[in-house]
């Protein structure tokens, strides 16, 4: 999060320093808030993926990348023969910071979603067993009226379909 005030800031005082030029000045006006905007955006997406937030760390991907865009600003920022270079090396590192991000997002999620499913689905396997155990069932073992079976358990019972044509 203080990467996202001190690289625009870093960029503003290295062109103040190490720049030479008007029109750079004018580019300088446009850069520094479009950073300071990317960088927080990328922020708050790495932020709010919940293993983030449980185990108080970012992933190998996320700092593998996140460190490569810092380094690429902070090279921008002293405006040698390579700051072209390093501007689009920055601009390309934070397109794929942007991506990354998202990806790993939408990933967590899902796996967080599957976890939730897999553990509502074992609650309602062991549901039925509890109540039948109970004396409540029938001497067949099979549940009583009230009680619900999971929808993935037909109880070993044979099905009978029966189709109905109405005109």
């Amino acid at each position: 999060m203080i990467a996202v005030v001190v690289l625009p800031v870093w960029l503003a005082v290295g062109w103040a320093v190490f720049g030479a030029g008007g029109w750079g000045t004018l580019g300088l006006v446009i850069v520094v808030p479009v950073a300071f905007v990317v960088l927080g955006i990328v922020a708050l997406l790495v932020g709010i993926r919940p293993t983030v937030r449980q185990q108080r760390a970012v992933s190998w991907t996320d700092a593998g990348v996140l460190t490569a865009w810092h380094l690429s600003i902070i090279a921008t920022g002293f405006y040698g023969a390579s700051a072209t270079l390093f501007g689009v090396l920055a601009i390309l590192l934070a397109i794929a910071a942007f991506w990354i991000a998202v990806w790993q997002l939408v990933t967590d999620g899902a796996n967080r979603v599957k976890a939730s499913m897999a553990e509502f689905e074992r609650l309602a396997a062991e549901r039925p067993q509890a109540s039948s155990g109970s004396g409540s069932g029938s001497s067949n073992g099979a549940p009583a009226p009230g009680a619900r079976r999971p929808p993935f358990d037909d109880g070993g019972d044979d099905v009978i379909i029966i189709h109905e044509v109405r005109e």
